[in-house]
């Protein structure tokens, strides 16, 4: 599988809010052969290969050199910009990166209490500043996370700081439990069925199903069949993994199964996104990671 850089400066905006969001097929790359993740070969075998483990994990906005920046948030009574540079080891913005999932750049604006998620995809300007439109809803402390490969890098960077929002807020707990394994949007339900485990090579299972628990189709969302993020809830600390294989359609569901590189056990508050029929659906659901087995 290769591997696509671009030194563009112009990125697609795309802003998805938590629940039910319209999508075009404009959001997909005519051919996405080149595209980086962990997804079956077109045979429908596994012999891709996915890119190295992230260095850092969007607690520090400095990794290795590089430095996320200028960060600014709007207010919470409108939509506004988020913005931020990042710099290189040099201090020079930096301008050239290499796709990962059809992107040169996630971005990621968390609410720290991780109950208000969002993904976004902002565009980068001549100096450096990478900027895109967000409805935060709610004052509090919020999380910005970026995500992103350097061109010539093996391994994705990912740098965070958090903001304070103006407003009174009341944080909530992070749900927990066997009733936190389940997430749904009213049309799609998507359930926790194998755990993960602390590892380079985990698995992590999800059911998706539809509201009369019926398989679901899946589409394409950013060259593969889901997109999964999540969070350490004790830690923040910010994990991404990728589908493994191709959906599994059985009598109960629809099965994904992701590859996991989890170093820490604990509860991880993981925010789901896949497309069906056409519309673009978000689902939380927070997953026990266990402790690495003693061989």
């Amino acid at each position: 599988m290769s591997r696509r850089t671009s030194t563009l400066l112009a990125a697609a905006a795309t802003v998805l809010a938590l629940g039910l969001a319209a999508c075009s097929s404009a959001d997909e790359p005519a051919d996405d052969a080149g595209r980086i993740t962990l997804t079956p070969a077109k045979d429908g075998g596994s012999g891709a290969q996915p890119v190295g483990n992230p260095v850092g994990d969007g607690t520090s906005a400095e990794v290795e050199g590089y430095r996320m920046t200028d960060v600014r948030l709007p207010g919470a009574d409108a939509t506004g910009d988020v913005a931020f540079r990042i710099l290189d080891p040099s201090g020079a913005p930096l301008l050239t990166y290499t796709e990962e999932q059809t992107k040169l750049l996630h971005l990621y604006v968390v609410r720290d209490d991780l109950d208000q998620f969002r993904h976004l995809h902002p565009t980068l300007a001549e100096d450096g500043t990478w900027t895109a439109r967000v409805d935060l809803g709610s004052p509090g402390r919020w999380r910005v996370v970026a995500e992103f490969i350097p061109e010539g890098a093996s391994n994705p960077i990912v740098l965070g700081t958090t903001l304070r929002v103006p407003g009174d807020w009341t944080p909530v707990d992070v749900p927990r439990g066997e009733a936190a394994e389940t997430g749904s949007d009213g049309v799609v339900e998507a359930t926790l069925r194998a755990a993960g485990e602390v590892g380079a090579n985990g698995r992590l299972r999800l059911r998706l199903t539809d509201a009369d628990g019926e398989p679901v189709a899946l589409g394409s969302y950013l060259g593969t069949s889901a997109h999964l993020t999540g969070f350490a809830v004790d830690s923040r600390g910010f994990v991404h993994v990728h589908p493994y294989g191709a959906p599994e359609v059985t009598d109960d569901g629809t099965v994904l199964t992701f590859h996991t590189v989890f170093t820490q056990p604990g509860d991880y508050r993981l925010f789901l996104q896949v497309r069906v029929d056409g519309l673009l659906h978000q689902l939380a659901v927070t997953a026990p990671v266990t402790a690495e087995e003693a061989s």
